[in-house]
């Protein structure tokens, strides 16, 4: 793996008694696209929410494009440029989609480039651009979760991290939002930390993978050696 954009180094966390994380170490590549994946409770959304710093960690250290950020403010991690696409969508569902696009660049003064952005979102997702007046409680489970990924994009990001996002959508919808996520990367350049239960989709399009295991790393390695790898297929594949 080339010179790391983000790297955990010996995270540790808790919520209370219960240590979530256990000297996890990870690192992502500026323009790749790394896979953490895991059964549920292993976790890996603990991981995402102490690189947001929504949870405080123990121990270690978070560096972003070379600089700690542990110990920054949620909203100044992501006026740096890491946003995170939360579990379960969580769009505020008593807003209109714009609305809920307007609050991703809530932090922005530019009204000209917010002005492009919206474009950027409404040509990349089409459909919200057609339900942009309607209440976000109105949308499909997928439309919503275009509408989270349209909000991440509205703060001008240089990483994404996404928190299960085929999580209750149509396998159909999946493999859209799969592909807007492969976009991201290719077209737009932007660094991508992917958790997902479904390891076979995640490998497909993951460079590199982490396992998680009781908050620990278990085991990493190429996406195509995983993949292959007979406890990996026993475990997470079904084979």
């Amino acid at each position: 793996m080339s010179e790391p954009f983000l790297e955990l180094r010996g995270i540790s966390a808790s919520y209370g008694a219960i240590q979530a994380l256990s000297k996890v170490s990870l690192k992502v590549p500026q323009g790749g696209i790394v896979a953490l994946l895991g059964s549920n409770g292993a976790g890996k959304s603990s991981t995402l929410n102490t690189i947001s710093h929504l949870v405080d960690p123990t121990h270690g250290e978070v560096i972003f494009d070379g600089k700690p950020i542990q110990r920054l403010p949620s909203d100044e991690i992501v006026q740096r440029g890491l946003v995170q696409v939360p579990e379960g969508r969580e769009v505020f569902k008593e807003m209109s989609v714009h609305e809920n696009l307007e609050l991703g660049a809530f932090l922005r003064r530019n009204r000209r480039e917010m002005a492009e952005d919206f474009d950027k979102v409404y040509v990349m997702f089409p459909r919200l651009k057609e339900r942009r007046e309607q209440r976000a409680s109105t949308l499909s489970g997928g439309e919503q979760q275009m509408l989270a990924i349209g909000r991440a994009l509205m703060s001008r990001p240089r990483m994404i991290m996404f928190d299960e996002p085929s999580m209750g959508l149509s396998p159909v919808l999946v493999e859209q939002i799969f592909e807007s996520i492969q976009r991201l990367n290719r077209e737009q350049g932007l660094t991508i930390l992917l958790v997902e239960q479904d390891v076979r989709l995640a490998l497909t399009v993951a460079s590199y993978a982490y396992i998680l295991e009781n908050g620990e790393i278990n085991l990493e390695g190429p996406s195509q050696q995983l993949i292959n790898d007979p406890a990996v297929r026993r475990a997470y594949l079904g084979v």
